[in-house]
Order: structure tokens, then C-alpha cells, then sequence
């Protein structure tokens, strides 16, 4: 008979997860996926349901990771809120499954899963797509996926300024002070983003707020918000003029509003980078489109998991 799933909090999750493991595990992970062997990695694009009384989406992420044998789905909703409203905007619970019994063998908050995995594969595009010489780190957003990007970049790379925007100064200043690290808060996105090498775009913005003209030639940009077909952070000016890469391009062209409304085309994927197949344009300015796959939130929670068994 099967053992009875466990069930990790937030604060063990949180506990157990770090960007030193997840790193090298995703990197692995998306060259599996870009290669588009099935039986190394299963992964569908997420679907998706609206939830319309609420202005809310619930997300299903399923993914079969054999190399590794881990089968695993994420359950996560996210919402349109109200500016200045105490209800969270995305909530997540994972399921880790046995894949020879098939049983639910972990059940997981899958909050601060999310947030790493999220913010590492924004650090690993940098890694491969910055300018050489990178002085310059800019983050639009000051919410939970602001706080993970600036650690994960504070820990893997040396910028001399960090600049900080948000549509709330207020909530910008509370982030200023709620890290170690000196961040300028601006009051414009034009004025945060001037001669910035590294962008960030971490918003709920269903209209562009960084356009190609204030962009600097050759810098790179992470584009994490945005993740329906009809919202989007960057303008048609920033899709058409650079390169752009994506985690997977079947769910860039289901989900990402920047790259449908634009009609820009894809480049490569970030795994084919890191496979060799596709060159890492330094020298240009990229885009990096990121959606989030369930295999990263696989990877993350079988990490996750093995982590807590060693403890016990």
C-alpha cells in the first residue's frame, strides 16, 4: 500500500531551495527540453481556465521528466488585482507523483518554487545574453518576483547600480528597504531604464511599459510579466528590433502578448543556447520571453523533496 503523501510548507520549501542547486539543474533541463526527444521530457503547454467572476486564471502544469523520473504537476492562479489590494496575485500548490506506482508522493506550497525557478531562468538568459560589460541592473515590479530576481542576480553576478521602479513609489521605497543592497528608486520607468546594460521586467501590466527607444543598443531584458495573449510589458518597437528568445516556443506563441500582438519572431530557445544549436547574440539587444514550464517547477520540487528525505 502507498504511503501517504507529505506535505512542505512555504517556509520549508523556502528552507530547502537554493539558487546553487537549481541553476545547473534547470540549465540541464531546458537543453533536454529543446532537443525534443519525448522521452526524456514530457511537457505540455499549461492550460489554462479562466476564472471569470474573479478576474482570475487557474493554470495546470503537468510534466514527465523520465531522465531524472520525475513526474510532477503544478496547480497555480493568478489574478488581475485591484491596485492596492491585500489578496495575493498567484498561488500554487505542487504535486509530486511516483512514476512507477503513480501515487501523490509530496504535496507542496508551490509559492516560493514558483519565485526561484522563475528568477534563476531569468539568471541564466543573463548569463548567456548580457553585455560583457554589465554596470547596470534595472527591476520594473516590487512584489515577490522583484525580491527573487534581486537576489538571484545580487548572487551571480557584480553590478555596480541597481535601479528600482514601481507604480507605487511607495511599495518601490518599502522594497529599497527591505534589502541589504544600495537600489536607486526612480520615478519613471524612461528614467530607470536609461543606460541600463541588465532589465528586469517583473509587472502585472497588461499595456507595454518599456518601450525600445528608452532601451540602450545591446542591452538584454528579461520579460517575466505579460503571461496571457492579450497582456504585455514591452512595445512593438523593443519585439521588432531585438532578438528575441523564449523558454518554449509553442507556449510563446499560445501565451505571451508581447510576442502575439507584436508578431515578432522567435530567435531560439533559451535550451537551444545552452545546447550549442542556436548562438547566444551578445553583442545585439535580446528579449528574453519567459512563460514558466512544469518541468521547472518539477525539477525544483523533486530537489525539494529528495532534500527533506536526507533530513529526516
Amino acid at each position: 500500500m502507498a504511503q501517504q503523501p507529505i506535505f512542505l510548507s512555504d517556509d520549508v520549501v523556502a528552507r530547502l531551495l537554493r539558487y546553487d542547486d537549481i541553476i545547473p539543474r534547470l540549465e540541464a533541463a531546458l537543453g533536454k527540453f529543446s532537443l525534443r526527444e519525448s522521452s526524456e521530457v514530457v511537457q505540455p503547454v499549461r492550460s489554462v481556465m479562466p476564472i471569470e467572476n474573479h478576474n482570475g486564471f487557474l493554470g495546470l502544469m503537468p510534466a514527465y521528466v523520465a531522465y531524472e523520473g520525475i513526474l510532477c504537476t503544478k496547480m497555480v492562479t493568478f489574478y488581475r488585482r485591484e491596485e492596492g489590494s491585500s489578496l495575493p496575485s498567484t498561488q500554487a500548490t505542487v504535486l509530486l507523483f511516483d512514476p512507477v506506482y503513480g501515487n501523490v508522493t509530496a504535496v507542496m506550497d508551490g509559492l516560493d518554487i514558483t519565485h526561484k525557478r522563475t528568477a534563476a531562468l531569468s539568471a541564466i538568459s543573463a548569463k548567456l545574453l548580457k553585455p560583457a560589460q554589465s554596470d547596470i541592473l534595472c527591476i520594473l515590479g516590487s512584489g515577490h518576483q522583484a525580491l527573487s530576481h534581486y537576489e538571484v542576480f545580487m548572487q551571480l553576478f557584480s553590478f555596480k547600480e541597481v535601479r528600482l521602479w514601481s507604480r507605487r513609489i511607495e511599495m518601490a521605497k518599502q522594497f529599497a528597504a527591505s534589502v541589504q543592497g544600495p537600489i536607486t528608486v526612480c520615478s519613471s520607468v524612461k528614467e530607470t531604464v536609461d543606460g541600463a546594460d541588465v532589465i528586469v521586467t517583473v509587472t502585472s501590466s497588461s499595456e507595454p511599459v518599456l518601450f525600445g527607444e528608452w532601451v540602450k543598443p545591446g542591452a538584454h531584458v528579461a520579460a517575466v510579466g505579460g503571461c496571457r495573449p492579450n497582456w504585455r510589458e514591452l512595445d512593438d518597437v523593443l519585439m521588432r528590433d531585438a532578438v528575441i528568445y523564449v523558454d518554449s516556443r509553442e507556449g510563446a506563441a499560445m501565451e505571451s502578448g508581447d510576442i502575439i500582438l507584436s508578431g515578432a519572431k522567435v530567435f531560439a530557445e533559451i535550451g537551444e543556447v545552452i545546447n550549442g544549436t542556436s548562438p547566444a547574440l551578445c553583442e545585439k539587444t535580446t528579449v528574453f520571453k519567459s512563460l514558466g514550464m512544469g518541468i521547472q517547477d518539477a525539477i525544483c520540487a523533486k530537489l525539494v523533496f529528495d532534500k527533506w528525505k536526507s533530513n529526516q
